[in-house]
């Protein structure tokens, strides 16, 4: 998983800019973008780990960390400003011990046990400069210097503040502030002669010099190519040159050798270490060794130098490979060394590589590997090998074919010679070969691997320290310093200097503010020492008016008019800390912010009627309405319910955290509710009052189908009410509203003696019962056609449970006939529906109900 840290510059010559009309740090942000547009196109980048880091001092520099997700990385690279000083040596330590940070945790570097190469955590920092001179508080430097003293744990180890794996390359922006008129150099872009250029030497990237747009885009194509798996390692060559092949001898006297060391000679270049294509995860077997041989008795380690020092020796010797014996293989990044190698075109030789000292009796040490051209001559790769292989494997070579895995004591004898002369953390990866081969046996298990009991347990100290380092590191990411409380208080010696050098001060502050204007009678500022004067608006910078020369130039002249306005106004009112022009001058980014605008605002008033809709002030659209409080019923209408309702805490509706949207309920779905009866008309043509609802019988669904065919106001609980009993009380009613005035059948307001109620004539009866009749014929139907609706959608609902259609069944109205061909009709759209078994059960009652009518119709014959 690659880590890619951009090291932006934020001086402030980062404000300087170009001819196209933007400013270096513009372009800096500009470049960070494409680079990462590039690189999403390659499939391996989604593992990709970005971070961020300036010029500011830590840990406030440290932009995006090890925590921090990509949105946090582009606003923190967004809200950049170029304020700082050319702090690089710092900015560079601070990304080097950020890298750092997990290592000894992690046991990456695996200190005083051998190299791993394909233990790595690949890394490029990409800085982006201007190249200026670099200045610090202590004044302006013309060489770069890392800060020696670093809290990070651990970091003594190692010589230098990089690894092996990390890699610096500079873009340094040379972008002329007016455009050129020669046309630019076609090729490679150059290095940059910048203080930074050797430093990135040093970790095996290198610089580039920016002269314009077009550069700049080559650089960031150039740089998605730099990002590999890989670690650097430095080649040097010991011994005399390789003597000239054959080949070159038949074609006569080559070019001879310019005197002194070649470019080949030393070779500062990356390994590739190419991951497993199943895991994904490099994978290795042996070490590069030590620069040192483990002391048992030592108490420390020797501190080592981050890229290894290895030698290799130009005798051309034969490659050595055994069956079932694992060896590393690692390609070379092009270099004159891998240039020289295949312009000899030998690629069934090889050159060893050593490391110096890591031998016991040796300067030089044993080969633990070899340099060889591949059989195509395209590239050169490393073998790593055991160490000493040469002895090593013709040993292995005989335990396999000759000896069967039967070691005799000559050969036991010759391997223990060689146990000798390795190095003691061979011994892991040596006992993992054998047992690869199938001789697990040949080592003692209790062999010693090399460390003092002093050093495993100060690196475990270490690793705990560095923990609690990161932790605390990774903790002050992204946080600020707390703000100034606001001006403090300051006491000066003897009073106010003004008032202390001139007596007639406080005769000039009347001639200033009037003679009706109230002075203190006291001007020292004595009892409040100590206070702190807190600012009206936390976007000002609070000002103790001490130092006119804090003020900036440009700031001066609103300064002054500022501070003559505090002093001429009122003395009741508050200081005026900004102007009224200021007040509305808000950033572009910041204008759209309405919600923080609301939070400072005071709170309105409740509305008087709470039961009104509540208004959203939504900005740019005032008159929106909160659509959490309304309900929608059957046609789609809006119907405003209270906003704030009091419920029981045990109301179920209120589990459900925030209220829903419900549809208003038609009389006919509330269970238990009952059949209101029509209106009943006055002889007059008035509406009488109706009577109160009565519930449906629950005697089953035939019963109340019969039921509504005696009549509107049928219910088998109580007595049926005659016709001449509605005839009565309707009459009453007429009585009552004429207010005596004499009927047909009496002469005056009171009834007639004898009769309790006046009798109307049939004609005005018969009116009577034909004008009901219609209005009740009306309401039948559209209230049958509401129970069907219902009815069809309750079948198209998936299950059997069929509760609620034989409820909205019982209050279907009108004659029989009318009755049962609703009841075939719903039976048919149960059968488009493939109901079966709540067919069974509405024929079932079809049937009964034949039955029960004809039984009914038998007895009123009687």
């Amino acid at each position: 998983m690659p880590v890619l840290l951009f090291l932006v510059d934020t001086s402030a010559s980062m404000n300087q800019r170009t001819h196209l009309g933007t400013t270096y740090l513009d372009i800096a942000k500009g470049a960070v973008e494409t680079f990462m547009k590039l690189r999403s196109r390659d499939p391996a980048s989604r593992g990709d780990r970005y971070m961020l880091v300036s010029f500011e001092e830590t840990p406030l520099g440290i932009k995006a960390g090890w925590k921090e997700n990509h949105a946090t990385f582009m606003m923190e690279l967004k809200n950049l400003q170029a304020v700082g000083l050319s702090t690089v040596g710092q900015a560079l330590r601070t990304s080097f011990d950020l890298l750092n940070l997990n290592r000894l945790v992690s046991g990456i570097d695996n200190y005083g046990q051998g190299r791993n190469p394909f233990f790595l955590e690949p890394s490029v920092i990409i800085a982006i400069t201007d190249g200026g001179k670099l200045t610090s508080s202590s004044g302006v430097q013309d060489e770069l210097h890392l800060p020696l003293t670093t809290p990070l744990p651990g970091s003594e180890l190692t010589k230098e503040p990089f690894r092996w794996d990390q890699r610096l390359f500079a873009l340094v922006l040379r972008i002329s502030g007016h455009a050129s008129v020669e046309a630019e150099p076609l090729g490679g872009v150059p290095s940059d002669d910048s203080a930074i250029t050797p430093m990135c030497e040093v970790t095996g990237g290198r610089s580039y010099s920016v002269f314009s747009q077009r550069m700049l885009n080559q650089c960031l194509e150039s740089l998605v190519q730099k990002v590999q798996s890989g670690v650097v390692i430095n080649f040097e060559k010991t011994g005399p040159d390789p003597a000239p092949l054959e080949d070159t001898l038949h074609h006569g006297p080559a070019e001879p050798p310019k005197p002194g060391p070649q470019p080949w000679h030393c070779s500062h270049r990356l390994i590739y270490v190419r991951p497993n294509p199943k895991t994904g995860v490099p994978v290795g077997h042996w070490p590069i060794p030590e620069a040192f041989w483990p002391d048992q008795n030592s108490p420390t380690l020797p501190p080592r130098s981050a890229h290894p020092h290895v030698r290799f020796s130009c005798v051309d010797t034969e490659p050595m490979v055994v069956d079932k014996v694992p060896f590393d293989k690692y390609e070379l990044e092009p270099s004159p060394l891998t240039q020289y190698i295949l312009e000899r075109k030998s690629p069934h030789t090889c050159w060893q590589v050593f490391v110096c000292n890591s031998a016991k009796y040796s300067d030089l040490g044993q080969p633990f590997g070899y340099l060889k051209a591949s059989t195509a001559l395209t590239c050169v790769n490393l073998f790593v090998m055991p160490y000493d292989y040469p002895v090593l494997l013709p040993l292995l070579d005989d335990l396999c074919k000759v000896h069967k895995f039967k070691p005799t004591m000559k050969w036991r004898q010759s391997f223990e010679n060689y146990l000798k002369t390795l190095p003691p953390y061979y011994i892991g990866p040596l006992r993992k070969a054998l047992r690869m081969m199938g001789a697990p046996n040949l080592l003692a298990d209790n062999m010693e691997y090399g460390l003092s009991y002093s050093v495993v347990s100060y690196l475990k100290k270490l690793s705990q320290q560095t923990k609690l380092e990161a932790e605390r590191v990774l903790a002050s990411v992204g946080k600020r310093p707390p703000p100034e409380a606001g001006v403090k208080v300051r006491c000066p010696p003897g009073g106010l200097a003004l008032a202390r050098h001139r007596g007639d001060f406080a005769t000039l502050l009347r001639g200033f503010l009037g003679e009706d204007r109230t002075c203190p009678p006291e001007l020292s500022p004595k009892d409040f020492a100590g206070f702190h004067l807190a600012a009206l608006s936390k976007s000002v910078k609070p000002q103790s008016f001490r130092n006119p020369y804090d003020v900036s130039r440009r700031h001066l002249l609103d300064q002054l008019s500022r501070m003559r306005r505090n002093l001429l106004t009122a003395t009741g009112r508050f200081l005026q800390t900004r102007d009224q022009d200021q007040l509305h001058a808000v950033a572009i980014a910041e204008m759209g912010n309405y919600q923080d605008f609301l939070k400072n605002v005071v709170p309105p008033l409740r509305e008087a009627d709470a039961d009104q809709p509540k208004r959203l002030h939504t900005f740019g659209n005032p008159f929106k309405l909160d659509k959490k409080g309304m309900m929608i019923d059957e046609a789609d209408e809006f119907v405003a319910s209270p906003q704030n309702k009091t419920k029981r805490p045990g109301d179920p509706s209120m589990l459900s955290g925030a209220p829903k949207r419900r549809r208003c309920m038609s009389p006919l779905l509330r269970l238990g509710s009952g059949y209101t009866p029509p209106v009943l008309m006055s002889p007059a043509g008035d509406r009488a009052s109706p009577a109160p609802p009565s519930p449906l019988p629950s005697h089953g669904f035939e019963d109340a189908v019969l039921g509504n065919h005696m009549g509107d106001r049928y219910n088998p609980e109580r007595a049926p009410v005659s016709e001449h009993d509605v005839v009565n009380h309707v009459a009453v009613a007429e009585h009552r509203r004429n207010g005596g005035v004499p009927s047909e059948d009496g002469e005056d307001g009171e009834p007639a003696p004898g009769d309790s109620l006046p009798r109307p004539s049939p004609d005005r009866l018969k009116k009577q019962r034909s004008g009901r009749d219609a209005e009740r014929d009306g309401g039948v139907v559209e209230r049958n056609a509401e129970l069907r609706l219902l009815i069809n959608r309750e079948i198209r609902k998936p299950g059997r449970r069929y509760d609620k259609i034989f409820y909205f069944l019982k209050q279907v109205q009108g004659s029989l006939n009318s009755r049962l061909l609703f009841l075939q009709n719903i039976i048919k759209e149960a059968a488009r529906f493939k109901k079966r078994v709540l067919i069974q059960q509405l024929e079932g009652f079809l049937e009964e109900i034949h039955t029960r009518a004809n039984q009914r119709n038998h007895l009123d014959g009687y």
